[in-house]
């Protein structure tokens, strides 16, 4: 587990005792690489991937890390993504995947490269499947990708993405919009959860949801079990 740069962009690695079957990139919440987010890549370099989770802030904001359940770190958080360019993100995650198959940080090179975002993290994973050639994505409560489904046809390996039913920054609207859209595409399975509300997997504090986040990191893992080997 170790601070690594790619480029001028910081970000944090975990890397499993033996030789990592995939690569998993972790996309952060607006929240930077925080506790969560390295121990989300601490659980998957325990399950034999090498994980990676890239600063996404790092123009403006960074070595950024917040924590949601603090008032005043959540708006600096929101202040953040309003300045925040999604074309940017897609740029960087290229940039780690590319730095993943040339052998990042001393790594040995992988050739399947995997990747999970939450919130932000959630829009850009279903932008890097439209954009990128990544093994397969995962994306949770994803924001704004009702706005981006003109994307989808792009889509050429597996997208999953979970989407809690009450999430209080996706309207009803914008998730009907989404199964509308994505539900007939053969690469995309869509998973709903009701009741549960946006962060409902974060790792810890006080969006968690004990159920909610056992039941759908046990769907990602065998999606990825199937996909990356």
């Amino acid at each position: 587990m170790s601070n690594i740069k790619i480029g001028e962009m910081s970000a944090y690695l975990a890397a499993p005792a033996a030789a990592p079957k995939a690569a998993i990139i972790v996309i952060p919440e607006i929240f930077g690489v925080n506790p969560g987010i390295r121990q989300k890549c601490d659980k998957l370099a325990e399950a034999g991937y090498l994980a990676v989770a890239p600063e996404i802030f790092w123009r403006f904001a960074p070595g950024v890390e917040l924590d949601p359940d603090v008032e005043a770190e959540l708006q600096q958080a929101f202040g953040y993504f309003q300045q925040y360019d999604a074309d940017d993100g897609v740029k960087d995650i290229e940039a780690t995947i590319k730095a993943i198959h040339a052998g990042i940080a001393g790594q040995p090179p992988v050739a399947k490269v995997g990747c999970v975002g939450y919130c932000l993290g959630g829009k850009l994973a279903y932008m890097v499947a439209a954009r990128t050639d990544i093994s397969a994505s995962v994306g949770y409560y994803g924001v704004g990708i009702d706005q981006m489904l003109g994307e989808s046809h792009a889509i050429a390996h597996p997208l999953m993405l979970h989407i809690p039913a009450a999430d209080h920054f996706v309207s009803p609207e914008a998730q009907a919009a989404m199964h509308e859209g994505l539900d007939p595409h053969p690469k995309v399975t869509l998973h709903d959860y009701a009741g549960l509300d946006h962060g409902f997997a974060a790792e810890m504090g006080n969006r968690r949801d004990e159920a909610g986040a056992t039941l759908a990191d046990k769907r990602t893992a065998a999606f990825f079990a199937e996909n990356l080997g």
